[in-house]
């Protein structure tokens, strides 16, 4: 038995291994599917209504596309603006933290006239302390320049073009697939595929329609506090939430040190603090109340799953955390817990 464990968990660590070195592959390949996956049930509906599968799985393609090119042109304008601010928010940024390392040297040399009071000895930690505050700051490391942009963007390019033939092709092809595995796997049937097909995409259509009503939602509130460009924040609010924790958790430090720039005073927490409290009544209350009725995942594996799939595949990992799982429990036959 001990032998078996062994195999197995060396099995497992080679496997991991061998998705970390595969990624600039893998990782679109898995998002394309996962994707394809999503738009199946309207694929099929459409095939059903009688439009030939290669023009319903193009019209996949072309929606997709279509999504994220909206998307991606909703943002430019703020990335633009963003890029062309850089220097100056840099400036404001240093001039905050500076004042930030004031106070908390302030604080310091308070503890130090204390521990100097209580003791008649010096202390060396204290010294060493002081040794590193002398130091001088190390520089910020240099932007990405030009060359190393045009040596990424092939790589970038070769993703983009597997993730879209990925789609179009798994998407024409699907149902030969799920056969082709049921046949290979016991256990497996071309249904549950089906199924898991229908959950994933009903789970991605309730996510979305809630993260889209909080974006606007996040909007209207910086709008209102005036923090600006509230309509960036907002969509990355509607982004960042499909990474549950974790991207609300990275969102909200990105809204503090945004807030240290923008105010001043103790106003400089407001834009990050409404935003955790909107978070925590949509977490709480929101999506419990309309994705709790089908299914129902413990926090913990939800946490560890999206946590394991950043550190593999960083970001796309963390946008296909939950659809893999879900598929992972259609397919294995586990059932999530069901709300009461």
């Amino acid at each position: 038995m001990s032998k078996s464990i062994a195999l197995n968990i060396l099995a497992t660590l080679a496997v991991i291994a061998a998705f970390d070195v595969a990624e600039p592959l893998l990782a679109p390949i898995v998002f394309a599917i996962v994707t394809a996956m999503i738009l199946a049930p309207f694929m099929s509906r459409a095939v059903k209504s009688g439009i030939p599968a290669p023009i319903a799985a193009m019209s996949g393609l072309i929606l997709a596309c279509a999504i994220g090119a909206m998307f991606l042109l909703f943002l430019e304008p703020s990335v633009s603006e963003a890029i062309r601010r850089a220097p100056v928010l840099w400036n404001e940024f240093q001039s905050s933290f500076e004042s930030v390392r004031q106070f908390l040297r302030g604080v310091e040399a308070v503890t130090e006239e204390v521990a100097s009071a209580l003791e008649s000895k010096g202390d060396t930690g204290s010294i060493a302390m002081q040794a590193a505050d002398a130091a001088p700051p190390a520089k910020p490391s240099a932007m990405p320049d030009v060359s190393t942009a045009l040596a990424w963007a092939p790589s970038a390019s070769g993703q983009v073009l597997v993730f879209l033939g990925t789609l179009f092709f798994f998407l024409l092809s699907r149902e030969e697939l799920y056969r082709l595995v049921a046949r290979a796997t016991p256990g497996l049937s071309r249904y549950r595929f089906r199924r898991a097909e229908l959950l994933m995409s009903r789970y991605f259509v309730a996510v979305a329609i809630i993260n889209a009503c909080f974006g606007v939602l996040v909007t209207g509130v910086l709008w209102a506090i005036g923090m600006p460009s509230p309509a960036f924040w907002g969509a990355i609010a509607f982004l960042v939430n499909f990474v549950p924790y974790l991207g609300p958790a990275i969102f909200a430090f990105a809204l503090f040190i945004a807030g240290l720039i923008q105010f001043d005073g103790a106003f400089t927490m407001v834009p990050a603090a409404v935003y955790i409290a909107l978070n925590m009544i949509e977490g709480q209350f929101v999506t419990p109340t309309v994705v709790g009725k089908r299914m129902s995942i413990n926090p913990f594996v939800v946490f560890v799953t999206i946590a394991f799939w950043i550190w593999l595949w960083g970001p796309v990992g963390g946008i296909i955390a939950m659809p893999v799982f879900i598929l992972a429990l259609s397919l294995t036959g586990a059932r999530a817990r069901r709300a009461a």
